[in-house]
């Protein structure tokens, strides 16, 4: 479980690749700090686990299906990463509930500078589009966020925006994004949840809706 606060901008150092898994060798000699074999540690927002480490560098191991729903796909020797370790239990949540399970990936759409934030206005699939609302929480690339404007429930193509201070942009790579990047997205899990109990519900109506109980079938034949 991760919070969404970035501890450290790391690098990526190695990348081998097999027929349908990568194995990642990442610099970031802070959150390298009392981790272990097996522990967790979000990079841009994608749950890996440690299966080496050095004073200054972990690896990790992305299967295939991860490689497909995030931007790991695309991960390149020297680029910069956001890292985040595992929260502690106990430990202030600064940011929101995230369980670095990227639900899939975004686009940037526009970047807007202002005097002191920078507004990025990002793509929103069909499928995502129910589980993000205005003022919301949502992290991208493994960044915990606030929803600040979102579009219309009625329009064709689905967005969403964050602004973005000074902090964020300096400490997170998403200074860096412009128009036409991708991102990996992940949803509130809160929202997650009720999106499923929801369908589950509709689907109860809509089965108990098509069955004729019994009695009611003898009823009528014999009518």
């Amino acid at each position: 479980m991760f919070t969404g606060i970035i501890e450290e901008l790391g690098q990526i150092e190695r990348i081998e690749t097999t027929a349908d898994a990568a194995r990642l060798t990442i610099r970031g000699p802070l959150v390298v700090e009392g981790v272990g074999h097996g522990d967790s540690i979000a990079v841009q927002g994608v749950c890996l686990t440690v299966v080496e480490r050095t004073p200054q560098t972990f690896t990790a191991d992305v299967m295939a299906q991860t490689l497909s729903m995030s931007t790991l796909s695309e991960a390149r020797v020297g680029a910069p990463v956001n890292l985040e370790r595992a929260a502690l239990v106990g430990d202030r949540l600064g940011g929101h509930i995230v369980q670095g399970h990227i639900d899939g990936t975004s686009t940037v759409l526009t970047v807007t500078q202002g005097d002191a934030w920078r507004v990025l206005r990002f793509s929103l699939s069909t499928e995502l589009a129910p589980l993000v609302v205005g003022k919301g929480s949502i992290a991208i690339d493994g960044v915990s966020l606030t929803v600040s404007n979102i579009s219309q429930a009625t329009d064709a193509k689905q967005w969403f925006e964050v602004s973005l201070i000074p902090e964020t942009l300096a400490a997170t790579t998403l200074g860096e994004r412009r128009a036409g990047d991708r991102v990996n997205l992940e949803t509130d899990i809160l929202a997650r949840h009720v999106e499923r109990m929801l369908a589950l519900s509709a689907a109860a109506n809509t089965t108990s809706q098509h069955l004729t109980p019994p009695q009611h079938a003898a009823t009528r034949s014999a009518s």
